[in-house]
C-alpha cells in the first residue's frame, strides 16, 4: 500500500477565483477532450489554445505525450496506470483552472469512470468534456503516428481501439464528429460552449 502523506492542509490564497475572473476577463475552467488516438485532440487543442490566446484569453494545453514525459513518465498503459495519468492530470488541470487559466487537456482517458474522476476534481461547473468522435477506421487511416500499424502487428500492448477498450462518453457537454467536420468549426463549437461559462 502507498505511503499517503498525514498533517497536511489546504493553503487559501489571498486572491480568489472570482477576482483573477474579473482581472483575466474570462473565468478558467477545464476543456477535456477525449477520443481514439488520431480523433484531433492534439490538432483541435493546439488550434483551439491559439484562438484563445488571439482573443486575449490565458489558455494552456496539457497533451497526454507532453506528460509522459515528466509528470507521469513512470506510467505505463495498464488501466491502473490510465487511472493514475488521468487523476494527476484532473489535480494539475484544477490547479490551473484555480489560477484563472482555460486548461485543455488532450487525452485519450479511455475510461468512463476516469473522466467522472476528472470532473469531480475540476472546480464546480468549470468542467466541459468534449467527446472528439471518429471511427476508428478513420483514426487509423490517419494513424499520424504510425500507433495502430503497430499495435496491429503486436508491437504495442493494451492500444486503445485495437487491444484496449475505449468507452464512449455517456453525456459529454460537446460531441463533435471530427471525421466529418473541419478542425475551424469544431473550434468553434467549443468557443460558443466556452463563451456561456
Amino acid at each position: 500500500m502507498p505511503h499517503k502523506s498525514e498533517n497536511i492542509f489546504w493553503t487559501k490564497g489571498k486572491v480568489t477565483s472570482t477576482q483573477r475572473a474579473v482581472q483575466n476577463g474570462h473565468a478558467g475552467c477545464i476543456v477535456w477532450l477525449t477520443g481514439l488516438s488520431g480523433s484531433g485532440k492534439t490538432t483541435i487543442a493546439t488550434e483551439l489554445e491559439r484562438e484563445l490566446f488571439n482573443g486575449g484569453k490565458h489558455a494552456y494545453v496539457l497533451d497526454g505525450d507532453n506528460l509522459r514525459h515528466g509528470l507521469c513518465s513512470d506510467l505505463a498503459f495498464s488501466p491502473e496506470d490510465r487511472k493514475e495519468n488521468i487523476r494527476r492530470v484532473g489535480e494539475v488541470a484544477r490547479l490551473l483552472a484555480d489560477a484563472g487559466i482555460i486548461c485543455i487537456t488532450a487525452f485519450i482517458s479511455p475510461y468512463q469512470s476516469d473522466r467522472e474522476l476528472a470532473r469531480r476534481i475540476a472546480p464546480a461547473e468549470k468542467f466541459v468534456e468534449v467527446y472528439l468522435n471518429a471511427t476508428l477506421q478513420v483514426c487509423e487511416r490517419r494513424d499520424p503516428k504510425g500507433l495502430y500499424a503497430k499495435a496491429r502487428t503486436g508491437e504495442i500492448k493494451e492500444f486503445t481501439g485495437v487491444s484496449a477498450p475505449y468507452e464512449a462518453p455517456l453525456n459529454p457537454e460537446i460531441e463533435l464528429r471530427t471525421d466529418q467536420l473541419p478542425v475551424e468549426d469544431c473550434v468553434a463549437q467549443i468557443l460558443a460552449r466556452l463563451s456561456k461559462i
